[in-house]
């Protein structure tokens, strides 16, 4: 019966990607000297591509080649440039410094970007003919969100600026410390309500502010002031004279964080207009040619866990709006103008991000479904695109199952034939058998509801075999998984294991109803159910050696796997990483306190305890006997490490076998320096093994 319920389909690729030999798992036989299989070391030599830009004219690309360092254990990102008519890949800039922000100015015979390569982030001007560049600010802090002017003649961008001292902090008494003497670092006064960020720290009292600089080198002038919330992108009004952006310009603003509205100021005296209104958050406008309509994203404050991102266009001259695609059950990511009649976006959908091109008389066209490939640890949704504006090209990340993001481009956005330019990662992949990418479809026990995840199966896979199951929990939970590719997921399945994951309840790419099946209970019995039963229907297979199960998460999937734990013991052992333990403790603790209170609970801790431990792993911990590994950054400061450490502790208490391993000098993004992102999967591969049944 459980058969007939479930759904299996190999993935040997996505299913829009261009058959090229380098896109399916490689069968070449490597020397007998060097490895055949994926090694913790080729994750130091992979590669992606991000930001690709083109040009206006669509004879240039200019995209951002990440690339892992060994010596300093970070991400070195370089400029590189393609032409699209000869398919010529060369460095535009690739150095040791760090580059970013590429910007094509309107004509596209300059390049705006920012880097570090001479000491201070600044804001460098590339003439593509001359083959020339030079710095054209000096500012103290790094500059981001850059936009060309129209005319070309200026660059705007966004820029922290320090705000003055509070009365309290300007009144405190400091004595002059003699000369030589080593005190201990001055104390730091912390008034804001939102005050800490992970992978900051404690925020300096700064806000971030607009600036404009002639693009041929000048003094940066600031536009905007205050201590407001004031963000891009940076969209120049037609005649040069304004800029619009994202702003929230009242005095509460940090205690509405699902409010922000379109504004204007003059590029002369600094004016400012509200331009919407709406009751919510309204952000990422764009401008169309004739410059008559800006498009923008628009969610409602609705004090909900998920809601769909919807399209709306603001006619500037008579101030009416019109949304777009009021009926899609997707969110819309990313609009820009093809021309004065049509938008582009992307979404989401089942696991893929698609391109789609939408008119402004509401009717939609989808193009290619394989944007992604730039999230190289798991295979999370993600990618980017641009149009040429003067031609209509598109240039965009392009995802595959078996290698990360290339760049490929279109002729149109609704053009399903895209043409590959890179193969960043033939010289290491194609030299490994990796994994065989399956797709499949159940049902969950809990109330039927269908769940789409994926499987990894080794490479030289044997059917006539059982392997041990790897169950890995996404994070969000409003995030989604697809068949990308995924360097820890393929190390798990080198390693011998299958590798499930699956698009919970919780989810996003399937709609609204799907997100907010969570809502109210995450963590809970119900998502457990949706992974048990992809569990269970994997095992009805035949493939699945059942006495040996393991389990593992981050962030919301190491919630998923601690509560897991507390409901189940039959996984023989566990990997939880940053996961939330305790949500009292943890919302009021966090940087995310106060959206997170105000969307995902029903009122303040004190006031609904009861709701906040029931969806604690905390609560469970007194059934757990399966061995668990604990991993996390000593400075996270969305899940702090004091999290794990209860668990661990309770753990300790009840001696069930348990690790606890800190990451030194690391935030949430536990994996995001290579050596980090390989001591989580070997730490979780040693841990597995001791309790493996033979």
């Amino acid at each position: 019966m459980l058969k007939r319920m479930i759904t299996l389909t190999l993935v040997s690729g996505l299913l829009s990607a261009p058959a090229l030999a380098w896109q399916q798992p490689s069968t070449a036989i490597a020397s007998p000297a060097a490895p055949t299989t994926f090694v913790a070391e080729d994750i130091f030599n992979l590669e992606y591509a991000s930001d690709p830009q083109i040009s206006p004219y669509g004879q240039w690309v200019v995209y951002t080649r990440n690339s892992f360092d060994i010596m300093n254990d970070n991400t070195k990102r370089s400029l590189w440039l393609l032409n699209t008519k000869t398919s010529e890949h060369t460095p535009l800039f690739a150095d040791g410094a760090s580059y970013g922000n590429a910007t094509w100015s309107p004509d596209g015979s300059r390049l705006a970007f920012t880097s570090n390569r001479d000491g201070r982030n600044q804001i460098h001007v590339h003439f593509i003919a001359q083959n020339t560049t030079a710095a054209i600010t000096e500012v103290q802090k790094s500059p981001s969100d850059l936009s060309w002017s129209r005319d070309g003649r200026q660059i705007a961008f966004t820029m922290n600026v320090a705000a003055p001292k509070t009365t309290f902090a300007a009144s405190v008494y400091t004595p002059s410390k003699p000369k030589g003497a080593q005190w201990a670092q001055p104390a730091n006064v912390v008034e804001r309500t939102y005050y800490q960020r992970d992978g900051a720290g404690i925020l300096p009292n700064e806000y971030r502010q607009l600036f404009v600089v002639p693009s041929d080198g000048g003094t940066a002038r600031q536009l905007t002031a205050g201590a407001f919330k004031h963000e891009g992108p940076l969209v120049w009004r037609a005649d040069s004279s304004a800029l619009i952006f994202t702003g929230n310009r009242d005095e509460s603003w940090e205690y509405q964080p699902s409010e922000s509205d379109l504004w204007q100021v003059n590029i002369q005296t600094a004016e400012l207009t509200q331009l919407t209104d709406l009751p919510g958050s309204e952000y990422s406008a764009t401008l169309s040619d004739n410059g008559q309509k800006l498009a923008f994203l628009y969610r409602t404050n609705a004090q909900v866990p998920y809601q769909n991102t919807k399209l709306r266009i603001l006619d500037l001259n008579s101030n009416k709006q019109q949304e777009l695609l009021s009926d899609f059950d997707r969110s819309v990511e990313n609009p820009q103008w093809i021309n004065n009649r049509s938008l582009a976006i992307q979404y989401a959908d089942r696991g893929l991000v698609k391109l789609a091109e939408v008119s402004t008389r509401d009717r939609l066209k989808t193009g290619v479904e394989d944007v992604g490939g730039v999230y190289i640890g798991r295979p999370y949704v993600s990618g980017s695109y641009s149009i040429a504006s003067k031609s209509g090209q598109v240039a965009y990340t392009q995802a595959s199952s078996y290698r990360p993001a290339d760049v490929a481009i279109l002729s149109s956005v609704s053009s399903t034939r895209a043409e590959t330019l890179t193969a960043l990662n033939e010289d290491v992949l194609g030299q490994r058998e990796l994994g065989k990418v399956h797709g499949i479809t159940y049902k969950s026990s809990f109330d039927g509801t269908e769940i789409e995840g994926w499987y990894i199966t080794p490479p030289n896979f044997d059917a006539t075999k059982k392997y041990p199951l790897l169950l890995e929990i996404h994070g969000g939970p409003h995030l989604a998984y697809g068949p990308m590719f995924a360097a820890e997921l393929q190390r798990y399945a080198a390693a011998g294991y299958i590798v499930f994951y699956d698009n919970y309840r919780g989810s996003t790419s399937y709609g609204t109803e799907h997100a907010m099946k969570l809502d109210g209970f995450y963590a809970s019995d119900r998502d457990f159910a949706d992974h048990m039963s992809g569990v269970d229907a994997l095992i009805a297979t035949g493939m699945i050696d059942e006495n040996n199960l393991f389990i593992a998460g981050g962030s919301a999937g190491g919630i998923a796997t601690t509560y897991a734990v507390g409901l189940t013991n039959r996984f023989n052992a566990a990997a939880a990483t940053n996961p939330v333990i305790n949500w009292i403790s943890k919302t009021l603790t966090a940087d995310s306190y106060m959206g997170q209170i105000a969307n995902q609970f029903p009122g303040m801790p004190w006031e609904h305890y009861e709701h906040y431990w029931q969806r604690s792993p905390l609560s469970l911990v007194g059934n757990v006997t399966t061995p668990v590994m604990l991993f996390s950054g000593e400075d996270d400061r969305r899940v702090p490490m004091s999290e794990i450490e209860q668990f661990y502790q309770a753990l300790q208490l009840q001696k069930v076998d348990s690790a606890m391993v800190r990451v030194p000098d690391t935030a949430h993004g536990v994996s995001a320096r290579p050596s980090n992102m390989i001591s989580k999967v070997e730490h979780t591969l040693a841990w597995f093994k001791l309790y493996m049944k033979h």
